[in-house]
């Protein structure tokens, strides 16, 4: 009996040392970095979706990856407690232990790739600049960017994303697919909304986040200078308060984009287009967002300058001078005017010969003239302003843009 006891004892004890040593030996092949390539080399693993751990460890075995997939796997489960290994694409670098490997599986330490979006772009233009990243289709990211569910709770009366794809450098996971850079690009709109944008809106302000969206997108397209956003954003909300007619040249622009005519110049017929769009003709902010507005115009226009002006023009150095007056202002465009002849004059070259006569019976020449803006008496609400002038005839050089709330002949405002 005695000695059945001993052999036992002894019996145990080898197992301890037995499982201690294959214990030290698993702990210590699992640590010890492995060479899968030149030092400092990169190679792509990709967990597949509906992959279950085993297979991912014998692949990792199979591919180089790891020395050992059975002592791989049961680190995974007797030590880790068997976690999920997350989906993905990942990169290792050589040399990598094994610990190292399944930690990254484990949490998820995916590659990622940079992908930078910048203020002002519509829901197209963004998906073709994704798309030249080589991050998604363009044709897929439009369709994800045409559904408004991921915004439909902070505004109900969304057509698509527009106003809501955060202008951002982000990170993104290789493979990602098009709605989850969709889903990205809200969800950071989200968090900046409410931690940078919300807290300005003064008490008592009862616009919508829409609304702040809808606007910040004009003064993106409008603003040149980040210091002269908040007096630009001031200028659009004194007009709205007062009923008068925004006289947004971007959102012109938008309309013309939407119906496949823009060609970078405005026209003074395009300003008594027919367009829920044309703010020359309708009263009130647009049907919705024309851009992405950035932080720097969110910002803006949730908390505006205090001022009283009404009309801005450019300045001719590339900011904008503002006024509250409308005799101020056509002195301003009077200005502008006369620095734009200077430069024509200074940078045009001298005919050699004269042109030949026109023949009898030609057509007058198309307007070719953008407007974009030079200055007219704002319209009271629901009333009409005075008709457009005759067009002029098109200068040698388009005359430089001066930005919004003013125009050279005003149609027609109608109530929205």
């Amino acid at each position: 009996m005695r000695r059945a006891l001993t052999v036992l004892v002894v019996l145990a004890a080898l197992a301890v040392v037995a499982a201690w040593g294959a214990w030290t030996w698993g702990g210590k092949l699992v640590a010890e970095p492995f060479a899968f390539g030149a030092a400092g080399e990169e190679r792509a693993f990709e967990v597949r979706a509906g992959e279950s751990a085993g297979a991912v460890i014998a692949r990792l075995e199979r591919e180089g990856f790891v020395r050992s997939a059975r002592v791989a796997r049961l680190w995974q489960t007797r030590v880790l407690g068997d976690p999920p290994l997350q989906t993905g694409v990942y990169r290792f670098r050589s040399p990598a232990s094994t610990l190292t490997i399944l930690r990254m599986l484990r949490t998820g330490e995916v590659a990622t790739a940079p992908l930078t979006v910048i203020e002002g772009l519509t829901i197209a233009e963004t998906a073709e600049a994704i798309s030249r990243t080589g991050l998604g289709d363009a044709a897929r990211l439009l369709e994800a960017f045409r559904d408004p569910s991921r915004i439909r709770d902070l505004d109900p009366e969304a057509a698509d994303l527009e106003g809501y794809l955060f202008p951002e450098t982000y990170r993104l996971p290789v493979g990602v697919s098009e709605r989850g850079i969709a889903e990205r690009m809200v969800a950071e709109f989200r968090s900046r909304f409410e931690r940078d944008v919300r807290p300005l809106v003064a008490p008592g302000d009862s616009r919508t986040p829409r609304e702040i969206v809808i606007l910040a997108s004009l003064v993106e397209k409008e603003a040149k200078l980040d210091a002269e956003r908040p007096l630009i954003a001031a200028v659009y909300a004194n007009r709205l308060r007062r009923g008068i007619g925004l006289y947004a040249d971007p959102t012109i622009i938008h309309a013309l984009k939407l119906e496949g005519r823009w060609d970078g110049d405005i026209r003074r017929r395009d300003l008594a287009m027919e367009s829920p769009w044309n703010t020359y003709r309708v009263l009130g902010l647009p049907p919705g967002p024309i851009s992405n507005p950035g932080r720097a115009s969110l910002e803006a226009t949730a908390n505006p300058a205090r001022t009283r002006d009404l009309f801005f023009v450019a300045d001719g150095t590339g900011g904008h001078t503002f006024t509250e007056t409308y005799d101020a202002h056509q002195k301003n465009v009077a200005k502008l005017r006369a620095l734009e002849k200077q430069i024509q004059n200074d940078t045009a070259e001298p005919a050699e010969e004269a042109p030949p006569p026109a023949a009898a019976g030609a057509p007058a020449a198309t307007d070719i003239n953008p407007t974009a803006g030079t200055g007219t008496r704002p319209p009271a609400a629901k009333r009409p302003a005075r008709p457009p002038s005759p067009p002029a005839a098109a200068p040698a050089q388009a005359p430089a843009r001066q930005g919004a709330a003013q125009s050279n002949g005003a149609p027609s405002v109608v109530q929205r």
